[in-house]
């Protein structure tokens, strides 16, 4: 839709026209309300991104290909940020990387490769952001559990099965783990150790054998059934070879609970009410349900059964001086009573009908007293989608019951916030409803042929019109074999779930494609009931009438920017300064001068990821009395994985098809395994030196080599985004999993096993770090008991050689250079191209099998005025459906999606 239509509404204020109770007269409150409003999209604009991957998941050896689209205020390509970051957090919430993207017209594409020497099979999580974003927080971060199997090396296929019980207030877990070698065989007669680790610490373990089938039985108790844990696993294949794995056992319980949700916020005596509800396991999955509701009496009210994924709805009217209960019936036979909230004897709600394809039927209600205290007074009814007020209403309150039609071509696609104001500007009442237009934006896709033989050359053509026009857009196309690829469409993140729906509710979201994999009128229904149980990611009403609006941290970013201080060594600001940005390899140099507080900044730069850079004042006058102090990189810590739902426990067996073919395609390629050498060595600093730090593990969770930290302008700074699984805050390390979840017990840090404090750090030369430790967790609590802290960080400095001359110039290089700093900058991630094999020739003699499951990908495909473009590519030797799914964006904020399926013989 055009972005123009919604942008006026913010100027003229529509009203109801229906009935006599509306009063067309404009006030100064709506105004007030509206303009408020308009100040905080002025101000504050909203980003979203999304990014669309080539497949669900992957396995370990294949490179990821995904396409960025950063979007603003009605869902069109954002024009504040020029630069798009992508994190990498494995399933122990720990950061593996971080990608950056140079963003152009609201989109950017990326590829990841998945090193053996690096990922390991299990449970990712991506998200993506701008650096605008940090401002509000990470609740519009874009988040995406992606999973991945290993076929390289693999000595070990597993299959667990996990139960758990609550036994005499005792929550206790029942697991069946089967072990097998690469081609299936049974690992029979194994010794095998485990242990249970919950929040970093060892709650059980003990030892097994397998028996003749590969099985291992084990049953534990648990601390706590709703942080039960990971289950690991460490089973002996050989004399000298020896396979650990990991298993979450979240979803060992399947306890459930039941939310209620009354339509409007509150249950209000006298008036039919709509109560939604929503049962979910432990696990986070919804659950069916069934049951009554009673008042205090015992009299039953009315029934209720769950109509999708545990969320359904029912209607009755509360009375007053009563209480309510729900009697819940899961599919399991347990049942469960809730109280419902106890029903205000007067006040006013709103209510939404969202069933008809043209109009939302809007019904506000009263209670008698409440119409009696309140006659005659002006009511406001607001609502905004995607970021903008698209519609604004006043009526006088001076009948019971009234409702309205608002035709549904005010707003666009996506969620509707109405809410109902009083005359003062408090908000009374709202309701979230999503709006499903009949003509919605389209873009086909079709073939040249009906179907195709192997590696047999395939167009395809696009076109894209909305609603009857053709439309200019930028679209991503992904071509798989769908035979090696399975996945069930409704699970899928796609442009549409991700941009519409996702992105402004709180919480996870089962199966988000479902509600626009083929709408029917039941999917409608469903989607309703999310929008009645699900929070919404809004702004508060009454901040933004009160004035506070939120702080601004970050601007947008324009592209790359290296800033700093440059100072005399007596700390003394230099104004007018000059200082130097040097990529040496690539022959670019640009200088700047400092202000009057000797701060410089470098904006706008452009450079590839891990390139060598120097900032150099050396060009001053008195240079060698000057110090240069770079700022340090402003990204997010690792958090948990809002949707740790997705993960798959049973990588091995649900991945099969997609293992089994990845097998192949790796069958030539050999990770090389560890190689122990018997010989001696000159060990290295580590805290195994120190006593005190005797009862930590040998094998810390994290280690770092301090070549890492070569150019390190300051070792805190560094250490600060790059302590996988620990968070800095408030001049102290945390672990970032307790950390997330409300714990304040800093780690203990220690330097070459004397115990400092973490801002000591600052004055450690990163050149002469020989390593750092990371413990989550201590095992024997020898630190943690006598430090009274959480976790431990260990930094080994190198140990100076003995006996061996230095020279000058090696002495040189050791100290410092305060007016020279050389650094590895974060730089943007280096494009890469699909490789697309042509067969343009027929196969003839000695030909390698062709196995690709991506067969296609293409991020950056334009429709012209026409709304029409075409691709083309080749098949592999895959028989069976392949599947095509294109995403793309107009200028507009149009959103476009497409499943094409076509068949090679």
């Amino acid at each position: 839709m055009n972005s123009l239509k919604y942008l006026l509404s913010l100027f003229v204020l529509t009203f109801f026209i229906h009935l006599s109770a509306f009063s067309q007269r404009d006030t100064i409150s709506i105004n007030t309300i509206v303009q408020k409003v308009q100040k905080l999209t002025d101000e504050h604009p909203f980003e979203k991104v999304y990014l669309h991957f080539d497949k669900p998941y992957y396995a370990v050896g294949d490179t990821i290909w995904y396409k960025a689209y950063l979007t603003s205020h009605l869902h069109a390509p954002s024009p504040l940020s020029k630069v798009v970051y992508v994190d990498v957090i494995n399933s122990r919430d720990s950061l593996m990387e971080t990608l950056k993207l140079p963003v152009s017209n609201g989109v950017a594409a990326g590829s990841l490769t998945l090193s053996p020497m690096s990922y390991k099979q299990g449970n990712y999580h991506f998200r993506a952001y701008t650096r605008w974003m940090l401002n509000f927080g990470d609740a519009y971060f874009f988040n995406k559990t992606i999973s991945i199997g290993n076929t390289l090396n693999k000595d070990l296929i597993t299959h667990i099965t996990v139960k758990g019980e609550v036994a005499n207030k005792v929550p206790k877990v029942n697991a069946r783990v089967l072990f097998k070698d690469e081609n299936g065989k049974p690992y029979a007669g194994k010794k095998v150790t485990w242990r249970i680790v919950s929040k970093f610490e060892t709650v059980n373990k003990g030892r097994g054998v397998t028996d003749q089938n590969g099985y291992l039985a084990l049953n534990s108790d648990l601390k706590d059934q709703e942080n039960a844990g990971e289950l690991e696993t460490a089973i002996s294949v050989s004399d000298d070879k020896t396979i650990t794995s990991t298993f979450p056992l979240r979803s060992a319980f399947h306890n459930a609970d039941v939310q209620f949700f009354p339509e409007g916020g509150r249950l209000i005596s006298g008036v039919s009410s709509v109560v939604a509800f929503k049962a979910i396991k432990t696990d986070g999955l919804g659950v069916e349900v069934k049951g009554t509701v009673t008042d205090g009496a015992g009299a039953t009210v009315c029934s209720f059964n769950s109509q999708h994924l545990g969320m359904g709805m029912f209607t009755f009217t509360p009375e007053s001086d009563k209480t309510y209960k729900a009697n819940v019936t899961f599919a399991d036979g347990s049942t469960a009573s809730y109280d419902l909230p106890k029903p205000r004897t007067s006040g006013i709600g709103l209510a939404v009908n969202n069933m008809s394809p043209e109009n939302i039927i809007i019904r506000i209600s009263a209670t008698p007293a409440y119409l009696e205290r309140h006659m005659d007074e002006t009511f406001y009814i607001v609502a905004r989608s995607a970021g903008v007020t698209c519609y604004a209403a006043q009526a006088k309150l001076n009948n019971q019951a009234f409702s309205a039609s608002v035709p549904k071509d005010k707003f666009p696609s996506g969620i509707v916030q109405i809410t109902l104001f009083t005359s003062t500007g408090s908000p009374v009442s709202e309701r979230i409803a999503f709006i499903t237009h009949s003509k919605a934006p389209s873009v086909s896709l079709t073939s040249d042929k009906p179907a195709y033989t192997t590696r047999q050359r395939v167009k395809l053509n696009i076109a894209a019109q909305y609603p009857d026009k053709p439309v200019e857009g930028s679209y991503s196309i992904a071509v798989i074999d769908e035979s090696k690829v399975p996945f069930n469409e409704d699970s899928e993140t796609t442009i549409l779930s991700s941009l519409l729906l996702s992105s402004d509710l709180q919480g996870y979201i089962e199966k988000p494609n479902y509600y626009f994999n083929a709408i029917t009128d039941k999917k409608i229904a469903d989607l309703d009931l999310l929008m009645l149980t699900q929070g919404y990611r809004a702004f508060s009403y009454r901040d933004i009438l009160d004035d506070k609006f939120p702080a601004v941290k970050y601007f947008p970013e324009q592209g790359i920017q290296i800033s700093g201080t440059l100072r005399m060594r007596s700390g003394m600001p230099v104004n007018r300064g000059t200082v130097q940005f040097i990529i040496p390899e690539k022959s670019f140099s640009v200088s700047t001068q400092t202000d009057a507080e000797g701060k410089f900044s470098f904006n706008n730069l452009v450079f590839p990821d891990s390139v060598k850079a120097i900032v150099s004042a050396r060009s001053n006058a008195n240079s060698r009395n000057m110090m240069i102090m770079l700022d340090g990189e402003i990204l997010p810590g690792a958090t948990s994985n809002i949707n740790a739902p997705d993960e798959i426990v049973n990588i091995d067996s649900t991945l099969n098809p997609y293992l089994v073919n990845s097998k192949k395609l790796y069958r030539t390629a050999i990770v090389l395994s560890e190689v122990v050498i018997k010989a001696k060595s000159t060990p290295k600093p580590s805290h195994a030196d120190y006593p005190a730090l005797s009862g930590l593990s040998m094998m810390p969770d994290h280690l770092i080599p301090g070549d890492r930290f070569k150019g390190c302008p300051m070792l805190l700074d560094c250490l600060k985004g790059g302590t996988m699984g620990m968070t800095f805050s408030e001049e102290n390390f945390y672990i970032s999993r307790d950390y997330n979840s409300g714990s304040r017990v800093p780690v203990q840090v220690f330097l070459n096993g004397m115990p400092v404090d973490a801002i000591n750090l600052s004055s450690v030369n990163s050149a002469e770090v020989e390593s750092v430790e990371i413990f989550l967790r201590d095992d024997l609590g020898t630190v943690n008991r006598l430090y009274n802290t959480n976790g431990v960080l260990v930094v080994n400095t190198k140990k100076a050689p003995k006996g061996t001359p230095i020279k000058l110039s090696e002495l040189q290089e050791m100290l410092p250079q305060s007016n020279l700093v050389n650094f590895n900058p974060m730089g943007y991630q280096k494009a890469r191209q699909f490789y697309s094999p042509k067969y343009a020739v027929a196969k003839s003699g000695v030909v390698t099998n062709d196995l690709r499951s991506t067969i296609y990908w293409n991020p950056f495909v334009n429709t012209d005025a026409t709304g029409k473009a075409s691709v083309e590519y080749y098949n592999a030797d895959g028989k069976g459906p392949y599947k095509a799914v294109i995403e793309g964006i107009d200028k507009d904020g149009n959103l476009f999606r497409n499943v094409y399926r076509y068949t090679v013989k």
